[in-house]
């Protein structure tokens, strides 16, 4: 399947999910992101009630009242066809954290995995260029692509009940931050006084796929 193309497929009678056919790659993933913010822009909102951009794929629900879904699919497929990745627009996003402490009890555990020093972990990790691949676990959540290889730590073998909110933690290869209180097995670095979900707001999820993300450590931090 060549770069332009891609698959068409019914999610029940209210949804079509376009999958890129490109693997988990960052040149589909800034494809599908753009496509995401061509539709908005040329009236996908009326049309539709939700774009939805995941992993290399981009999933519409829609009113089969008032949208037609072969209509839809043939819109869809042309605005693909026309996309070209370096169009996407990222937004560029901040995050301050306080490292270590009471706000990152797991950092020197993680550093000590890494053959790192607590400052090294700090530095590697906020020197990191991240992007929002896509949102999920809890409503906020971004699971963020970029961590540099050497930081991956595995995820504790003893799930925490109950993670603060803002926790930033790393789980695998992977880094990302707790919009809520919940339940969670990440190793917790640092926190953000960010709130990063709030349903009152226009757009609830301050972080939202394909933005790019920075973590700015704060002074004071115990690492």
């Amino acid at each position: 399947m060549g770069s332009s193309e891609c698959r068409l497929y019914p999610l029940g009678e209210r949804a079509l999910v376009l999958e890129t056919g490109l693997g988990a790659d960052l040149i589909g993933q800034r494809r599908v992101w753009w496509l995401a913010q061509r539709l908005r822009e040329q009236g996908g909102g009326e049309r539709l009630e939700e774009i939805v951009p995941g992993m290399n794929n981009l999933t519409l629900v829609f009113d089969p009242e008032v949208t037609d879904p072969t209509s839809l699919g043939l819109w869809l497929t042309e605005l693909w066809r026309q996309g070209e990745e370096l169009d996407y627009r990222p937004r560029e996003r901040e995050i301050p954290v306080h490292y270590g402490g009471e706000w990152g009890p797991d950092l020197e555990e993680a550093a000590r995995h890494c053959g790192l020093t607590p400052a090294e972990l700090v530095a590697g990790h906020s020197g990191g260029d991240y992007r929002v691949y896509f949102l999920g676990f809890q409503p906020g959540f971004a699971y963020l692509g970029g961590l540099a290889p050497a930081l991956a730590v595995p995820r504790r073998r003893e799930p925490r009940l109950k993670v603060p909110a803002g926790s930033v933690g790393i789980g695998g290869a992977q880094t990302g931050i707790y919009p809520a209180a919940s339940p969670g097995g990440w190793q917790l670095i640092g926190r953000t006084d960010l709130t990063l979900f709030d349903p009152r707001r226009d757009e609830p999820s301050y972080l939202l796929p394909g933005d790019r993300v920075r973590f700015v450590p704060l002074g004071g931090s115990p690492c």
